[in-house]
């Protein structure tokens, strides 16, 4: 995709070049244009029905993994706050904490 997005600029210069006509000049590039969305298209396409096939999996884990893991992070990002705050008062505690974790 990102060749097509670099030989668009290039492509319209040369048909401006080449076509004199300034009414199939624009039909052209319109072409040119269509091309580029067409295959913009295809690829969100693909990528919604990967989505749409794990989200339909009759495999729970599968349909739930990327929840899942949303949660998780979230968990982690919500216990980073009281552990900065702890740190900042007590940084010896915090530091017991974390090598507990750790360890576990």
């Amino acid at each position: 995709m990102a060749v097509l997005e670099a030989l668009i600029g290039p492509i319209a210069s040369i048909i401006d070049k080449i076509i004199p006509d300034k009414e199939a000049r624009a039909k052209a590039k319109l072409e040119l244009i269509k091309l580029e969305g067409g295959q913009e298209m295809r690829m969100i396409e693909a990528q919604l029905q990967a989505i749409v096939a794990e989200a339909q999996s009759v495999d729970p884990w599968t349909s739930r993994a990327r929840p899942s893991f949303l949660y998780v992070m979230y968990a982690m990002i919500l216990w980073a706050l009281p552990m900065g705050v702890l740190a900042a008062f007590n940084p010896g505690a915090a530091r017991d904490i974390a090598a507990g974790m750790n360890s576990y």
